[in-house]
């Protein structure tokens, strides 16, 4: 086995009275694809926000290619991690937000080509080129000029993963990506993360409802319920065959509304 990209040790989080994680321990493969699934408030997007530093953990240890997250040494003892420490630790990760987050006065292409400059202290020659690539990648190569408000929601949804793309993550993070978007634009989103999941490189962390696309392109499929992790498994163990009566009960009464 490789090293993880990611592990979490027993890992808790709580917003002031609520525990919503009570002792997470996950580790996450390179190249590895998983689908997050639970009921709402399971702590699903809790998880992956942690890795992406919008969250503190309350309590455990977080490793992303074997590097403490949360932490650093200084004079040989550990003491919490400064803004440096988690840009360079969190450096291979990207995230796709349930709202896009794009900035509105920005083209398309600006709006790829920023981070790469701002962060990576990329040229900006070198950043277009990336982002033209991966805007033609996610199906946008003619929308480069545009404004987020002249794109449909799939569109702005597409661009938002060209924008993770171009910083070249080693593990990306998805939450719910298609519950802000019309029925009718969910397939084109889900078609380009089913793209990114067969070139294989990259592990992927999927928040979704979307069972059968989890059953179609993960590797491995976690249930969580009131901030635990109920099962881990294959997609044919968790979602075809649920062993738990909580996963049974969960399933039914996710299919009996969608």
């Amino acid at each position: 086995m490789e090293e993880p990209i990611a592990q979490y040790f027993d890992v808790h989080k709580s917003f002031g009275e609520v525990d919503v994680l009570k002792g997470i321990n996950l580790s996450i493969q390179p190249g590895e694809k998983i689908a997050l699934i639970g009921p709402s408030g399971s702590g699903k997007t809790t998880i992956i926000r942690l890795l992406m530093t919008l969250e503190q953990p309350t309590a455990g240890k977080m490793e992303v290619n074997g590097k403490n997250l949360w932490q650093m040494k200084k004079n040989d003892k550990l003491i919490p991690a400064n803004d440096k420490h988690l840009r360079e630790v969190r450096g291979d990760i990207g995230m796709v937000f349930q709202h896009f987050n794009l900035f509105p006065h920005m083209t398309v292409l600006e709006n790829c080509m920023s981070a790469p400059i701002s962060v990576k202290k990329e040229s900006k020659e070198s950043a277009r080129k990336h982002s033209l690539e991966m805007l033609e990648k996610v199906g946008l190569s003619d929308k480069v000029d545009l404004f987020p408000d002249q794109l449909s929601g799939g569109q702005k949804q597409r661009v938002a993963m060209a924008r993770a793309l171009v910083m070249r993550p080693k593990i990306m993070l998805f939450d719910e990506v298609t519950s802000a978007l019309d029925p009718e634009l969910v397939g084109e989103v889900l078609e380009v993360i089913r793209d990114l999941a067969d070139d294989g490189d990259m592990a992927m962390v999927l928040v979704t409802h979307e069972m059968d696309f989890a059953i179609d392109i993960a590797d491995r499929v976690i249930f969580l319920n009131e901030g635990v992790i109920e099962a881990d498994g294959t997609p044919a163990e968790i979602i075809e065959n649920p062993e738990s009566e909580r996963l049974q009960d969960f399933l039914s009464r996710f299919r009996s509304t969608h």
